[in-house]
Parts: structure tokens; C-alpha cells; sequence
């Protein structure tokens, strides 16, 4: 596994790092990385969110399965109370 050394933090992200990582029971450098997990993305996430985003076009794009326009709430509930 690759090792990665940062150097010249600043004393205040450092405290807010550790202050983060005592609060999570993990050490500094778990921390980081579940920080980095979190916030970077993979190759196999940007493809997992490219296909979300082409799904939603394509929903986008499509024609609706009901034509016309939606009942208001108020309709829906002057018909609820009919039943």
C-alpha cells in the first residue's frame, strides 16, 4: 500500500484533525484516510456517477406515463373525502 506524507499543516487543521479523530476512536492516519475516502473519488465512483447522471437523462427525456397535468392537493383531498 503507497504511503503518502504531508508536511507543513497548519496547527490548526492539525488540532481540528485530531480533535475529529479522537472523537471518531481512530488514530490520525485512519482518520485521513477515511477523510480521503470520503471526499475523493474513485475512477469506479466517477463511472457509478456517470451512469446515474446518463439514467436521469434518459428519465428526463422520456415522454410521461400520465398525460396531462397533476391533480392539486386540494383536488386530492376533496377526492379522498368523497370515497
Amino acid at each position: 500500500m503507497p504511503t503518502l506524507y504531508v508536511e507543513n499543516v497548519p496547527k490548526d487543521t492539525y488540532e481540528a484533525l485530531r480533535k475529529r479523530a479522537k472523537e471518531n476512536r481512530r488514530s490520525l492516519a485512519a482518520e485521513v484516510i477515511a477523510l480521503l475516502e470520503a471526499n475523493i473519488p474513485t475512477e469506479k465512483e466517477l463511472r457509478r456517477r456517470r451512469e446515474v447522471v446518463r439514467k436521469l437523462m434518459q428519465l428526463r427525456a422520456s415522454v410521461p406515463v400520465v398525460p396531462g397535468r397533476f391533480p392539486t392537493a386540494e383536488e386530492m383531498i376533496r377526492e379522498d373525502r368523497e370515497r
